[in-house]
């Protein structure tokens, strides 16, 4: 009995076994098995084809098929499922290609014919007629093309044929259809194995195969599938005969395997595998004669696991690292690209590709590829630098270097600044050597172009900085000045720019730079050279700069500037000050006296107004009134000296001036010091007798009289001379005698006030003698609370009421310390007061009069104690008012205080 083992290998220790069902002598001939492990079709030596779906354990027979030895199944991947297979090609050993179809019912096990259909659609032939379908494949194309490979045991045959879109459930025949009439295209080898077998290689899970391996009797035919090809998809084929020790009369391979980069042969006792590239046989497998013969071998699709078995036992490969030694291959096949791509995560194998790529490109006269490579590999610097100067191949010197730099790290600070160096000398030999040539001037512009690009490199960036001074040599030994400011700009060095610039006359790009970066510190010293050719410019920028310039470095270049320039050119210093005073809002005393001084020279019109804009009060004038006073006064300009004057409060010189130049201007500063009558009297007869005495008007002098009230008639008369006639102030003498009739009368009514008033005091003071208040014996202090009668006490007309000793203890710790001093003192004399005389010889008369005289000063000093003490209430009076803020605990003995509430 015939039976079929199956194995998960996920659970290998629980094999499935399936029986046949065949108890005659039929045997296994060949089986197919489809990529998705769903559908088994088992072909018999009878001329019989058996099916077993994975779900199921029951082998149904396929009863259309029968009569026909099945050499080979083309399994369709795009249209196959679980429980159909889709349309599918069966070959058999007649040369018939068969279209057939097979499908699991879902309402039982099976159908009554699991096979839908089988229907012959092609017969492969060979120069001696039909010959066996060893091998068929189905691949889909781009753009719904169809791609079907047979072979025979001499021939490779090609379908190539596009089935209408939504039609691919009927199948191929109508590719085959085409080729009716005349054969496909194949490839034919005269050697002979009796059949053939092909591989293919597959990258990934359901992707296309990428590579092919046809093993017939020549060799093997390898080659690419290139799925873009209109009518082939074999591409870069190429015959690999086999090793000279299989003979195909005594030792013929049994079966091909391919993997990415190799092949394997099965031989009846060994496993060869050779490779792709080269043809080499890099792996040999030899098998013990106990495990028998060696009848097929086939690769897992899916894992990739290659399966060898005998009658006996089966044998597992896995493939590991199959690309290590590849890139060496590559590498001698001059595939430099590819041998980098496999040994990419390899630095030492890489270097070594690397290196011969640059000298493969080297002795091919790719100097620049050459160079690029050179840079990435681990060889002397000093070596390779002397090749491309022998070679004078300066060109791949620079980009060797370049390369070579782009690759050093940070650290590497010396080797980065040795080639940043050479790299400038060399690009500098290069340019100059361009320049004097016209025809090479589009080189020139590129060399140029890749020069600033290397100048302004952020990488290089650091290096350059650190080295600019040996890059300013080498420009400037050059004569390359273009270059030599545009590395400053770079480099930031405005300043190098801005000198360039002024050294060759060109102010406005000098300006433009100044303008345009906006540094302080470059405007303070380049302003003196720039204003004196283009200073409406230079004072416009200034101006736009605002706030960030300080206008008292400035200065310095505008005294220069306005020493020896005209009229209308000062005005541009003006127009800046004037911007700093009014927009700005400077408060520096430098700027204001500038200006000030600008004004007295060029704008004395605008200088009055400047100055009464500033104001009159000193803290707010910002500029030096000292300095203002002298320059105004060596220009002769008289009416800002009185204006400063006045806001010097010097109004008596103020008027002196002022009557130089205007009456009306010394009356307006007369009238300023409203709180000193006497001032502005002394300042209007001097007024008055500027009036009188030079200009002889008598009309206009007692206009003064009318103009301030201080003066009188005989104020002025004496200034007058003795002829003039009364006439003049007889209106002003009698105005005087009336305002002196109106005063007598008006003291006379003050005095009459004031003696009614003392009157009424008097009056006062002798009712308050008489005032007095009542106390009941029961009464107590207000600060003690002690019986207030058993002790001195006052009476305050508020109520309160304390004993003597209490009221001067509450008083004394407020009282200032001179009063404190004199109250002591009051009470130490009233004690020596209150002592009995120790005499006992002094008259009766005498007694009497010490006695009195005693009495008399011992009421003084009561009376003096009483003013300190009972001044007022302590309760009610100023000292409860301003003990509001002292604490109720002195903090002194604060801690005492706690301590005993404890």
């Amino acid at each position: 009995m015939v039976s079929l083992c199956r194995i998960d290998l996920g659970k290998p220790d629980e094999p499935n076994q399936v029986e046949l069902g065949r108890k005659d002598e039929a045997k296994v001939y060949k089986m197919f098995l489809d990529h998705t492990g769903s559908h088994l079709l088992i072909a018999l030596n009878t001329s019989e084809c058996l099916y077993l779906n994975r779900s199921v354990q029951k082998v149904r027979a396929l009863s259309r098929w029968k009569g026909h030895l099945i050499e080979s199944v083309g399994w369709n991947k795009f249209l196959g499922s679980e429980t159909n297979t889709g349309p599918i090609l069966v070959g058999t050993s007649q040369g018939h290609i068969y279209e057939a179809e097979i499908s699991v019912s879902e309402g039982s096990l099976f159908s009554t014919n699991p096979d839908q259909y089988f229907r012959q659609v092609y017969t492969l032939e060979e120069e001696s007629g039909p010959a066996p379908v060893c091998c068929l494949e189905i691949e889909r194309g781009i753009e719904g093309k169809f791609f079907i490979i047979a072979t025979t045991r001499k021939r490779l045959f090609q379908f190539v044929g596009k089935v209408p879109e939504g039609t691919e459930q009927q199948g191929f025949s109508s590719i085959f259809a085409v080729h009716a009439d005349h054969l496909p295209s194949f490839r034919e080898f005269p050697a002979n194995l009796g059949f053939s077998e092909i591989a293919f290689y597959t990258p990934k899970l359901r992707s296309n195969p990428r590579s092919f391996a046809w093993m017939m009797g020549n060799g093997v035919l390898y080659g690419t599938l290139d799925y873009s090809r209109p009518d082939s998809i074999l591409s870069d084929e190429r015959v690999w005969v086999y090793p000279p020790d299989i003979d195909i009369t005594v030792n013929k391979p049994i079966s091909i395997v391919l993997t990415q980069f190799h092949f394997l042969l099965l031989l009846s006792d060994r496993v060869k595998a050779v490779c792709t590239l080269n043809g080499q046989v890099v792996f040999q497998d030899l098998f013990l004669e106990k495990f028998g013969l060696l009848t097929r071998m086939i690769k897992d699709p899916t894992v990739q696991q290659i399966w060898i078995h005998t009658e006996k036992v089966v044998f597992r490969y896995h493939v590991q690292r199959e690309s290590r030694d590849v890139w060496k291959m590559y590498m001698n096949m001059n595939k430099f690209d590819l041998a980098k791509e496999y040994c990419k995560d390899r630095p030492e194998c890489l270097d070594i590709v690397l290196a011969k790529e640059a000298e493969h490109c080297f002795q091919n006269k790719r100097y620049l590829d050459s160079a690029k490579c050179y840079a990435l590999t681990q060889n002397y610097f000093e070596e390779i630098a002397l090749k491309f100067i022998e070679a004078k191949q300066e060109e791949a010197l620079m980009e060797f270097l370049i390369k070579k730099l782009s690759n050093l790290k940070p650290s590497e600070k010396t080797q980065t600044t040795l080639l940043t160096t050479w790299l400038t000398e060399l690009y500098l030999n290069w340019l100059g050597i361009l320049q004097g040539d016209p025809s090479q001037r589009n080189l020139y512009l590129d060399t140029r172009e890749k020069f600033r690009t290397f100048l302004s490199s952020p990488k290089n960036k650091d290096c350059l900085f650190n080295n600019r001074a040996s890059i300013y040599e080498l420009l400037a030994s050059h004569g390359d000045t273009e270059h030599m400011v545009y590395f400053a700009v770079i480099m930031q060095d405005y300043e190098r720019v801005v000198a360039h610039h002024c050294q060759h006359d060109e102010y406005d790009e000098a300006l433009n730079v100044l303008s345009r970066h906006r540094d302080e510190k470059l405007f303070y010293k380049f302003s003196p050279v720039l204003i004196q050719h283009i200073p409406k410019k230079v004072v416009d920028a200034w101006i736009s700069m605002g706030s960030r310039l300080d206008a008292r470095n400035l200065i310095p270049a505008l005294v220069n500037y306005s020493q020896s320039a005209s009229t209308q050119q000062i005005n541009e210093a003006i127009r800046y000050m004037e911007f700093c005073v009014y927009q700005l809002e400077e408060t520096q005393q430098a700027i204001h006296n500038y200006l000030l001084s600008l004004y007295a020279l060029c704008r004395p019109d605008s200088l009055l107004s400047y100055l009464e804009q500033a104001g009159t009060s000193p803290n707010r004038i910002h500029y030096d009134l000292k300095y203002a006073l002298r320059l105004c006064a060596e220009h002769g300009h008289h009416r800002a000296c009185v204006h400063i004057y006045k806001v010097m409060e010097l109004y008596e010189e103020a008027v002196d001036l002022a009557l130089q130049v205007d009456v009306d201007l010394a009356k307006s500063c007369a009238d300023l010091p409203e709180d000193d009558e006497e001032l502005r009297k002394k300042l209007w007869l001097k007024i008055a007798r500027h009036v009188v005495q030079e200009e002889k008007d008598v009309k206009k002098a007692m206009a003064c009289l009318s103009s301030c009230a201080l003066l009188k008639i005989e104020d002025v008369l004496p200034f007058f001379p003795d002829f003039v006639t009364i006439d003049h102030f007889k209106e002003a003498i009698c105005n005087s005698l009336e305002d002196y009739n109106k005063h007598i009368e008006e003291l006379k009514r003050e005095m009459e006030e004031a003696t009614q008033s003392a009157k009424r005091i008097r009056e006062d003071i002798q009712e308050m003698r008489n005032k007095y208040g009542s106390v009941e014996p029961q009464e107590k202090c207000a600060a003690c609370d002690f019986p207030l009668l058993n002790r001195p006490f006052y009476l305050f007309l508020c109520g309160h009421m304390f004993h003597y000793d209490c009221l001067l203890q509450a008083v004394f710790s407020s009282l200032p310390a001179y009063k404190q001093a004199k109250l002591e003192d009051l009470q130490k004399k009233l004690a020596a007061t209150s002592q009995p005389s120790k005499s006992h010889h002094r008259s009766k008369d005498a007694d009497t009069i010490s006695l009195g005289k005693g009495q008399q000063s011992r009421e003084q000093i009561k009376a003096d104690i009483d003013d300190i003490v009972a001044a007022e209430c302590v309760y009610c009076g100023e000292l409860m008012i301003r003990s509001i803020d002292k604490p109720f605990i002195d903090p002194q003995k604060y801690e005492e205080e706690m301590q005993s509430w404890l």
